[in-house]
Formats: structure tokens, sequence, C-alpha cells
């Protein structure tokens, strides 16, 4: 290509006298070669083609969607269109439509200027005229000839057709989302009424639609956003004079009931698809390109998942919780098997919110990155002993910050293991005190917590939930501990074909249909060592340093399985989490309430709530793949260690009684090397696990070989000891 426009150029200087009329006759027949010669005539606008059908189906080829099953297009003429239908479009779309042009560069250019400043979807920056010629006679991509050609379009459009005529054909035309095309079948599909019997609320609710239909759909996976763009459309339709205040409150507050699709498996996954194949494509190509789009869904697992939510849900109205969601994934491939974003998708006013792409607190399930970070860093290891004592955290201008345990109990020297099974706070606060919160930030965003970002925006309480997580990112952060320190990005699409049946895209990955994945096979980015996941996922697994908090057998147990799991929940008792994997196998799950109202205090806990429902669901997803632990790598060691200090036995001779000792596993190099040497008794509170006060004997006990100011010295960062009954860390 270079060599011809050398040689064109070289031409045009040997014949340069005739450059002046050359030029002009080159950019002539260059413009109608890529421009004018496939115009389309605006005449096609009164045609109206049935698009091709959209067909989403499970990764077994079973129907999940399709489209266009129901597609239908009623035409209808201005007259019979309700005046403020067609106010509510010009307000949100183009507010100068009858006073402008074609195009309307200044204002188009003011309105994206303000959007942007703002930080507000107001209009966009076409006119509906262009919007009209975009939607009906042009592809969707977005170059600078298909720009030019809309503009050349626009104007043809503009002398051919009245305005009024202009506005009718656009609200007969553009998308209003899935089989909805035009108002009167958006009015049909929303509503299930005439598009002369919409009220004003209902009219500003599709007249937002247009703009994204699949983001602002009622339908979609977040219908708040569709009520936040009604409410845009009546702002702007007050501002504009064609309501008045009182109209526009009054409309705000007046109740939607929407008519729900029924012919849809999998509403919420099939909507988190869309909105992905819609980002990459665009809308045109979704709603009416033909397009069969194999996903990653497991249609049984979904039925299944969808089902035991409900039922388990139902069972859990007494602890007030409405609503419940779960996430299977196979962490090896980062394919979604099953997504249950609510209790029922179809249920008013709320079903379509997905819980498992929404942002809730974490609670407790995301310790194990914080011991993680500890671990990796080598600045602990699952000996480390943690005093769980009454501790105090100086803040800056605020009061101090003494964590609780969730039991309302201390427990005294706690080794990192038993710390993190048991999920007690106060140790899991003094490991991110140790690691620093701007750590914990980093850490948490390369495990695939995108919503944790900015250090100066959380305390001490991020390793307790302190911070908004979405459901589908923490099974990405657990999925890096189910692969040795691999992180997978979720997938949900497996393979995307044209109306030709040409590959637009496919997802390939070398564990794909493998029921035993290799880990040698595993390709991403690595988060953390194999050693650091290993000791992780261990710890996860062991019942027996979780059954003090949750008992020798919960639901956290899966006969015949390995599984490592952690619970959580807010102390807000606003969210209640369950996840737990093995190397083939990842299950989420989630239960509250939509509207952040607490659940009963006495009746939801680590091992009831979302617990229960998770186990159900690992015990469906596990059912006949073999028992898979997770694989040893190289740099883990064993070795015995004393039970308090999770130092080394002492030695046999001198004045020491040995010790009490068990197995531990630890990364080569970060075996303790001191031995026990304690001989200092300590008195405990038996009933809080708090210090005695001095001279007191009653409810007591003596717990020997406990050094509570040594383990402070080596253990706890800048602190000191005031009055025997708290710790104060600076």
């Amino acid at each position: 290509m270079k060599t011809q426009i050398k040689k064109f150029i070289r031409t045009l200087w040997c014949h340069r006298a005739y450059a002046f009329w050359l030029l002009p006759l080159t950019f002539i027949l260059v413009g109608y070669f890529t421009i004018l010669k496939d115009l389309p005539s605006p005449t096609k606008l009164g045609v109206y083609d049935v698009p091709l059908a959209t067909k989403i189906y499970d990764r077994n080829g079973i129907l999940l969607f399709d489209i266009f099953t129901d597609q239908n297009r009623s035409l209808v003429p201005l007259s019979d269109i309700p005046k403020y239908v067609q106010e509510a479009t010009i307000s949100i779309e183009d507010k100068d439509f009858y006073h402008h042009g074609a195009i309307n560069p200044i204002g188009g250019m003011l309105r994206a200027i303000s959007a942007t400043i703002l930080g507000k979807q107001l209009q966009g920056g076409s006119t509906i005229t262009q919007q009209l010629v975009k939607s009906a006679l042009l592809t969707p991509q977005r170059t600078i000839t298909r720009k030019i050609k809309e503009i050349i379009l626009s104007y043809w459009v503009e002398t051919a057709y009245s305005k009024d005529k202009i506005l009718e054909m656009y609200l007969n035309q553009v998308p209003y989302g899935g089989t909805a095309w035009g108002i009167s079948t958006a009015s049909e599909k929303y509503f299930g009424k005439s598009v002369k019997d919409l009220t004003l609320a209902e009219a500003a609710l599709l007249a937002g639609l247009p703009q994204a239909p699949t983001l602002y759909s009622p339908f979609g996976n977040n219908p708040d956003l569709a009520i936040q763009r009604q409410k845009e459309v009546l702002r702007r339709m007050m501002e504009d004079g064609y309501i008045s205040k009182d109209q526009q409150e009054s409309a705000v507050n007046t109740p939607l009931v929407f008519t729900k699709p029924t012919n849809i498996k999998a509403p919420h996954f099939v909507m988190y698809v869309k909105e992905q194949l819609v980002e990459k494509y665009g809308e045109q190509m979704v709603e009416r390109g033909g397009l069969k789009v194999y996903t990653t869904l497991d249609a049984d697992l979904q039925e299944y998942a969808q089902a035991t939510v409900a039922a388990e849900v139902v069972d859990l109205a007494t602890t007030h919780v409405t609503n419940g969601a779960a996430l299977i994934t196979n962490p090896a491939t980062g394919e979604i098997l099953s997504m249950v974003g609510s209790v029922d998708y179809f249920a008013t006013p709320s079903g379509g919110f997905n819980v498992t792409t929404a942002l809730r607190q974490p609670g407790s399930s995301i310790k194990p990155i914080n011991y993680a970070i500890g671990i990796e860093r080598k600045l602990v290891t699952p000996a480390t002993m943690f005093l769980d004592i009454p501790t105090c955290f100086g803040v800056t201008n605020q009061a101090a910050y003494c964590p609780k345990n969730y039991d309302g109990k201390f427990h005294g020297p706690v080794q990192l293991r038993f710390a993190l099974g048991n999920s007690y706070n106060i140790p899991a606060v003094k490991m991110l005190y140790i690691n620093t919160v701007r750590d914990m930030v980093a850490s948490a965003s390369a495990f695939g917590l995108s919503t944790i970002q900015n250090p100066d925006n959380y305390g001490l309480s991020l390793t307790l939930g302190g911070g908004e997580v979405r459901m589908v990112d923490m099974a990405t952060a657990f999925g890096v501990f189910a692969n040795g320190g691999i992180k997978k990005d979720l997938v949900a699409i497996r393979k995307v074909l044209d109306r030709n049946g040409k590959i637009l895209d496919e997802y390939t990955d070398p564990n794909l249909d493998k029921d035993i994945p290799s880990q040698l096979l595993l390709k991403g980015t690595r988060v953390l060592s194999p050693e650091t996941t290993f000791l992780i996922s261990h710890i996860l697994l062991d019942n027996n340093a979780r059954q003090d908090a949750f008992g020798p057998s919960s639901s956290l147990i899966i006969p015949g399985h390995t599984v490592s799991v952690k619970t959580g929940t807010t102390d807000d008792l606003r969210d209640n989490w369950t996840i737990g994997y093995t190397p083939n196998m990842l299950v989420a799950t989630w239960v509250g309430n939509n509207d952040n109202s607490p659940m009963n205090r006495y009746l939801v806990s680590g091992v009831t709530g979302a617990a229960p429902i998770w186990n159900i669901l690992m015990r469906r997803a596990l059912l006949g793949k073999s028992d898979i632990w997770p694989k040893q790598p190289e740099g883990i060691v064993g070795a015995q260690i004393c039970t308090t200090s999770g130092l080394l036995p002492p030695n046999s001779d001198g004045d020491d009684k040995g010790c009490a000792t068990r197995f531990e596993y630890f990364i080569k190099g970060t075996v303790p090397t001191e031995r026990e040497n304690l001989k200092q008794a300590v008195v405990l509170d038996k009933t809080t696990g708090d210090l005695a006060a001095p001279g007191v004997t009653d409810n007591t006990e003596v717990k020997e070989k406990q050094i509570l100011k040594d383990a402070m010295s080596t253990y706890c960062i800048d602190c000191q000891h005031a009055d025997n009954k708290a710790v104060f860390v600076k």
C-alpha cells in the first residue's frame, strides 16, 4: 500500500500542472466508492424488516433465550401516541428537535460536555433524526465513514419528511429492549397495555430506554438503573416546561407494575451475558443480528440451584431474610456454571436485581486474603501466635477502634491456623495492622476485587468486610486459592457465531471439559505462590481448626470430599456469605435483603443462613466427581510444634516440662528455629477469657506456659500493656 501511495504522489508531481483537476476528481471517486456507492435510501424507513433471532444456549446446546421468539411490531400514527410520550422522548433525546436541522453540532457538543463535567447521562450528542438513521439504515460500526453516511442521510431524511413524520418513524423504529421495537410493542411488553393508556410515569421510563436498552432495562441485572433513568427523564420534562413540579413528583412516586417475560431460563445469567454481548457487538447486532451464543452455563445445575435458593430462603423467613443468591464456577477455567441473582427474577419489584454482580460487604469471608498476604511476605506462618484479648487501635481524630469477636468472647493465645479457621476478629485485625491497609488494598485488586481501590477510604475493619465487593469478584479471588495462585477471570460465553455460522469469538482453555484439571495446565496471572495458596486452602479445609466456633459436624463439611470453605457475616447482619472450593468447583452463596435491612441476630450465624444453601449446592456440584486434595508444592515442609506458642518443642534436658505438640505445614525457610521455654503462669477469667484482675481468684484458672509479655513484644507491634485488661495499639 505504501508503494502505491508513493507511486501516486510521484505521478501527481510529474503531472503537477494537472493536479488542480486530478485532486478534486480523486476525492470525488474515493468518496463515491467508500461512502455514496452503498448509501441506503431513506425510503427504506417505511419498510420494517423482521430481524433475525439471536439465540442464547447453555454449554450443552439447551436454549436459554430466544430474543425474538415473540417479536411483533405494531405501527401507530403519531396522533395515537400520547403527547407526554412524545415530549418525554424529545426532552431526554433531543431537546431542540423541532428547532434545528438534521444535525445539531453546537447543542450536541454542549450536551456531551455537560454530561462529562457533571458525570450524568443527560442526552446523547445525536439528534433524533440521526438516531433514526443509525437504527434503521446503518450498521452499528463506529467509523468515520459511517458517521459521514449518517450525516448525509440525516440531511436527506429531513428534506424528504416532516419533523412530525420523523418523530413518528423514530417512535415506531427504535429498539426499547429485547422484542420491543417501537413504542407500541414496548408498551405491551413492559406494562401489558396499549400505548394510548400509558401513564406519565410509564411513558418516562420507556422514553429513557432507547439510549441503552440493555443497561436501562427494568428486567436487567440492575433494575434500579431503569428507575434512575426514569427520574432523569421526568426532571428534564419539568425543566423543559412540559410538566409541572407537582406532576414530576407525582410521577416519581407512582409505583410501576411490570409485565415480566416468562420465556427465559436462567434470566439473571442471560441478562449478564447480554450486557457483555452488547458491550462488544453493539445493541443492534445483539438485538437483531441472528447471533448464536453458546455460554458456559449448565442448565441442569442452574435449575437445581434456583430451586434450592428459593426453597431455603423461604425457610429463613423467620430470620428476616427475603433474598438469596448463588454462583457456581469452575475455578480452573473461570467458567460460570450457575448464576442465581435473586430468589425470583419474575417477582416484583426487585426480582431482576442481580446480587452476584451487586456491591455487598463480604464480612469475614475476605479474611483469607489478609492472612495470605502475611504468609506470602513471610511475616507469619500458620503457627504464628496471636493474642485474642481486648485490644484497641488508635485512630487519628477518631474514637479508638476496639474490635470484638462474633461470639463476644476472647480466646487468649491462638495460632493463625485456628484464628482463621474459627474466624476470630481480633487476630485478623492485628494481621491487617501488620500488613497495612495499603498493602491489603493493593493485593485485593490483584486478586480481582476491583471495587477495593483507594486505601484512604478504609481502616482496619477492612479485614472484617468493611469494603464493598461483588460476588463474581469474590469467586475470582477464591479461585486464586483453588488454582494454586493463578487468577482466572470469570467467563460466561464459550462461542459466538454470526448469522452465517462464522465464529466471531471463542473461549479456549486447556482445562475445558476436564473433570480433574491438572495444575500444570493452568495459565493466567500469578497472584500468590503455590506454597501460600496451599497453606490457606489447607487451613480452610481443616475441620479441627474451625470446630471451636462451628462445631465438629457443621454445614461446612461435604461428606466424601475435601473442600476449603469460609463463611462471612457482617457486623450489622446485612450480609451473610459462604464461599468454598475444590480445584475443580467453587460455590458462593449469600442471603440478606435487597434493602440492606439487618437479619435476625440470633438466628443467622456463620453456620446458618448461607451455609446450608452452600452445602446443598456443593454436594450437587461435586456429585460423581473424584475427591481432590490441594496439591502440595515442593516448597512446603512439615514440623512438630508446641500447641500454644507455635515454637519447636523444648529440649529434653533442664527444667522444661515439655509441651503438647501438633503437626504443622510451613514454607521452606519459615519453620521456627526457637524452642519453647515458657514457665510463667498467667491467670485468666474463665468466662470472658480476659486477663484476671490482680488478686482476684474466683472464676479464674491458671494457664501454664503462656508468656503474654513476650508474646506481645513478638507479635503485637507497638503495643503496651495498660491495666492487665486491654492492649492499646498506637
